[in-house]
């Protein structure tokens, strides 16, 4: 169980890792229009690993 919960984690983080770095490789005019959907995109990521791992964690604990 550990190491699913480990895996998902890494897994998310590495999302997050991959979508940022495809982001900061683009053109000047493109880069000026995406910024702001970098920005939603990198606060949803984070969200959802936080509320996956509260989840995980109140599973636990009512199992």
């Amino acid at each position: 169980m550990a190491f699913a919960v480990i895996f998902i984690i890494v897994l998310a983080v590495l999302a997050l890792v991959g979508t940022i770095y495809a982001a900061k490789d683009t053109e000047v005019s493109y880069s000026k229009n995406t910024k702001g959907n970098i920005s939603r995109l990198t606060t949803i990521y984070a969200v959802v690993i936080i509320l996956s791992i509260l989840a995980v964690g109140g599973y636990i604990f009512l199992k």
